[in-house]
């Protein structure tokens, strides 16, 4: 199970993806549902605890980083989350 979805408190139906998996974080991406990619779209980061963040060169899997977010993880990621685009030029 790589990706999930977070109902935020407006309604909106959001796609949650880990992409960039490290050694010791990932980036967790909030993909909106009016297609990708969206300037609308909102990213943030989780720390990994975990035996691979002694071994830098390792990378977690995204599938096991998925597993181990709570909802309630989710729904405080995607609070604090910026978007990954902005309107300014």
């Amino acid at each position: 199970m790589n990706t999930r979805t977070y109902t935020s408190p407006d309604g909106t139906s959001w796609t949650v993806e880990i992409v960039l998996p490290g050694a010791t974080n990932a980036m967790i991406m909030f993909e909106h549902p009016d297609g990708a990619p969206s300037r609308l779209d909102r990213y943030n980061w989780v720390n990994i605890a975990g035996p691979g963040a002694r071994n830098v060169t390792s990378r977690a899997e995204a599938a096991a980083v998925m597993r181990e977010l709570t909802d309630a993880q989710i729904a405080l990621l995607f609070r604090r989350s910026m978007p990954i685009s902005t309107t300014a030029n």
